[in-house]
């Protein structure tokens, strides 16, 4: 004997013209179970539609492809380019590209994966950081820097001491050392990836003790 797995059921579906709701006609052809089961599952499938449509235009689910190869050729092709000048020591030149790439990473669409978007920003930031520093735009440095670190807080320790270092050409001694810190915290104080920073934050611990000393 079949098992109910086994078993297929043709039912005769009406669409209403103005809603699209689905629903299955009353019969007694079918059994209570067959008709409650329907039901169920067509009152689920059209709560889903309701909700679709309630969204902001464009009210459709995403396309089945989530990730657009194009972009990121493009942005991993802007990144490389910009590497090739900071390399060349064209900083600007570099910055320039950087921001390309960082403006088509910012406006990837909402159904692609977070976490892609948010690594890949957290290193176009991070480079940006390293030719704004390169050039003493400190300020410039310490918010792409910042921006690095919001999109990546763990493993990501080049971004934590970008910050501590841009705050500490600025004098800004005790931010510098809060930032340090919680870096440290995050990466790990034993960790190999910690060393740099521990290094940064005994130069600044020695300099704001020159600065309360003056």
């Amino acid at each position: 004997m079949a098992s109910e797995i086994d078993l297929y059921n043709q039912y005769p579906l009406h669409m209403d013209p103005a809603t699209k709701a689905i629903t299955l006609p009353q019969s007694s052809a079918y059994t209570t179970t067959q008709q409650n089961t329907v039901t169920n599952e067509l009152n689920e499938l059209n709560t889903l539609h309701r909700a679709l449509l309630s969204l902001d235009p464009p009210n459709i689910p995403p396309p089945p492809l989530p990730v657009n190869p194009k972009r990121s050729a493009q942005i991993t092709k802007l990144r490389e380019s910009a590497n090739t000048a900071f390399r060349k020591n064209n900083y600007a030149e570099a910055i320039r590209l950087y921001t390309f790439a960082i403006d088509m990473g910012v406006t990837r669409p909402g159904w692609e994966p977070v976490t892609l978007a948010r690594e890949e920003l957290a290193g176009l930031y991070g480079n940006r950081a390293q030719a704004q520093m390169a050039l003493q735009a400190w300020p410039e440095g310490l918010v792409d820097a910042k921006l690095s670190v919001d999109s990546k807080p763990m493993g990501n320790v080049k971004a934590w001491w970008r910050v501590g270092k841009c705050l500490a050409e600025m004098t800004r001694y005790e931010e510098a050392k809060g930032f340090l810190n919680k870096g440290i915290e995050l990466e790990g104080q034993g960790a190999d990836s910690a060393k740099e920073l521990i290094a940064l934050l005994i130069d600044v611990n020695a300099a704001l003790k020159r600065v309360q000393g003056a």
